[in-house]
């Protein structure tokens, strides 16, 4: 995330590139259909992020197919799959792999060589990643941001494309050890899994207690993924658009001179330019997603939710009142139309709430 979301001119080939992802992504879907069950909204987030090079937390409850929908994610795009089951006595050689010693039989000559861990592959799944102590959970911090693992003095470039996808149990906190804000903020989303619905929930039971075996077609290689990535960050975004997701992002800083009374009183810590970037490119890969060559103010504030919900920290006021970040964040969303009139502050500040 720390390349300027700024517009770089399309390319021949770019339209067809959309529609082929367009159509792509409407087939991973079907695939996923086979085996998951709703869900729609998660799915929906995970491909944005995925399509905009991003990583993601998925937060839920045991039992609601958070690994089997990343599995078969994965499956689905062709990409190879490490599961890393995170526990306290991990280690962050566990996760990243290490150096062993190994003789030459026809020389008798020994020199270390280096064991790739799993962190090795296109898809990573961080299970349960808080149950390991922030030394084993700063051991992704290079992966996840330079794509890349130093061991002694050597660099190991991993694989492209490059996901780490990370699970949370919400109700169980007993030895866990909660992500530190530096390490939640290089996840582009945050996606809340929820129950399924009554109609859902009564199909799964129906689906998964039968003797059958169900066959996910590959729908994409890594190389198509990578120039899907290429052509999510050509797509066009107006300046208002990009100033729209700038001004939702700051009206969380409570220290900003501009931001409401609820965020004053409501949160002790703001969201960081990176969630401006993440809103950006994930409202130019859900316009490309569906079919569309420019990012419009509802694909931005369609992103707002899982962009913002882990970057912002609220105060001991918000918990006694029963504001949760979400409910910040969505009431943020109702102050600021993006049809109002742009003001420029002395500060930057764009727009004139509707307090």
């Amino acid at each position: 995330m720390s390349e300027s979301p700024e517009n770089v001119p399309a390319q021949p080939g770019d339209a067809e590139l959309i529609r082929e992802l367009t159509d792509g992504y409407n087939r991973i879907r079907a695939e996923l259909s086979k085996i998951i069950v709703g869900q729609d909204v998660v799915v929906d987030q995970l491909m944005v992020a995925m399509f905009a090079n991003g990583h993601v937390i998925l937060e839920g409850v045991p039992g609601l197919a958070k690994t089997l929908m990343i599995s078969t994610l994965a499956r689905c795009l062709a990409l190879s799959f490490h599961r890393v089951q995170f526990t306290p006595d991990l280690m962050p050689s566990d996760i990243t792999g290490t150096e062993i010693m190994q003789e030459d039989k026809t020389t008798g000559q020994r020199a270390f060589r280096f064991m790739p861990g799993p962190v090795f592959a296109n898809v990573i799944l961080a299970d349960e990643i808080n149950r390991t102590p922030p030394k084993t959970q700063a051991a992704l911090l290079e992966a996840m941001q330079e794509r890349q693992v130093t061991v002694g003095s050597n660099i190991h470039p991993l694989p492209s494309p490059f996901f780490v996808l990370a699970t949370q149990n919400p109700i169980e906190q007993e030895g866990t050890y909660p992500l530190p804000e530096a390490q939640q903020d290089r996840f582009m989303f945050k996606v809340f899994v929820k129950y399924p619905t009554y109609e859902e929930e009564l199909r799964i039971a129906e689906t998964t207690t039968i003797d059958r075996e169900i066959k996910v077609e590959e729908v994409f290689t890594g190389e198509q993924i990578l120039r899907f990535q290429h052509a999510v960050r050509r797509i066009p975004i107006a300046p208002e658009v990009i100033r729209h997701a700038l001004d939702i992002v700051r009206m969380t800083r409570p220290n900003e001179r501009d931001a409401p009374e609820i965020v004053r009183k409501m949160l002790t810590w703001g969201a960081g330019p990176r969630a401006v970037q993440a809103m950006v490119l994930g409202g130019k890969a859900r316009a490309a997603l569906h079919g569309r060559h420019h990012v419009s103010f509802e694909d931005i504030r369609r992103c707002a939710l899982p962009v913002l919900r882990h970057r912002i920290i609220t105060s001991f006021s918000a918990s006694a009142d029963g504001y949760s970040t979400d409910r910040v964040i969505e009431e943020l969303l109702n102050m600021l139309d993006p049809n109002e009139t742009v003001l420029k502050g002395e500060d930057g500040y764009n727009r004139l709430l509707s307090t």
